[in-house]
C-alpha cells in the first residue's frame, strides 16, 4: 500500500489511525532518512493509542527507548545512534516484543534482524520537499489484518 502526505498533519493523521486500529503485539518497522516523517507518524500513533495530548513524544535518540502509555503501552525506539546490533542485545531490546503493547522502531534498517518477523514496514520517501511517499508493507499475519483494516478506513473516509 503506498500513501502520499504533503503536510506534518497528513502524517500524523495516518499514525493516528494506525494507533486506533492497533492491537497489542503490533511492531512497526520505520524506514527512511533524516527528516523523512518517522517520529511525526509516531506522534500521530500514540495519539491514536490514547496517549496524552499534553505527553510530548520525542524521538528517542539518545535514550533509545520512550514509553508512553495510552490505551496499550506504546514502546519508541530509535536506532539511528546504534552501530552494533550487540549493544541492544545488551539492554533488552527484544523484550519490547512482549506482545503486550506496540513497538515503533525508527531506523528499523540498523538492526532489523532483531525484529519479530510480523510486523507492519513503512518505508519513506521524500521526492519533492513538501511530499512524503509511504510504502506500507505487511510482514506476518497480524500487520497484514492492520493493514487490511488501514485499507478500509482510507477507502470509507
Amino acid at each position: 500500500m503506498q500513501l502520499t502526505t504533503r503536510t506534518e498533519e497528513d502524517t500524523r493523521q495516518i499514525g493516528r489511525l494506525i494507533g486506533k486500529l492497533a492491537g497489542p503485539g503490533l511492531v512497526l518497522a520505520l524506514y527512511g532518512g533524516l527528516g523523512s516523517g518517522k517520529t511525526v507518524l509516531v506522534r500521530g500513533l500514540a495519539r491514536g493509542l490514547g496517549v496524552s495530548e499534553q505527553t510530548p513524544v520525542t524521538s528517542p535518540t539518545f535514550t533509545l527507548i520512550n514509553e508512553y502509555a495510552g490505551r496499550l503501552l506504546l514502546f519508541h525506539a530509535d536506532l539511528y545512534r546504534i552501530a552494533h546490533c550487540a549493544e541492544l542485545e545488551e539492554i533488552g531490546f527484544e523484550e519490547m516484543f512482549n506482545g503486550k503493547g506496540v513497538v515503533a522502531v525508527e531506523w528499523a534498517e540498523n538492526c532489523d534482524r532483531l525484529l519479530p518477523a510480523d510486523r507492519l514496514e513503512i518505508r519513506f520517501r521524500d521526492p519533492e520537499p513538501e511530499i512524503r511517499i509511504l510504502s506500507l508493507n505487511a510482514c506476518g499475519q497480524h500487520s497484514e489484518d492492520l493493514l487490511q483494516a488501514l485499507r478500509k478506513q482510507m477507502e470509507a473516509s
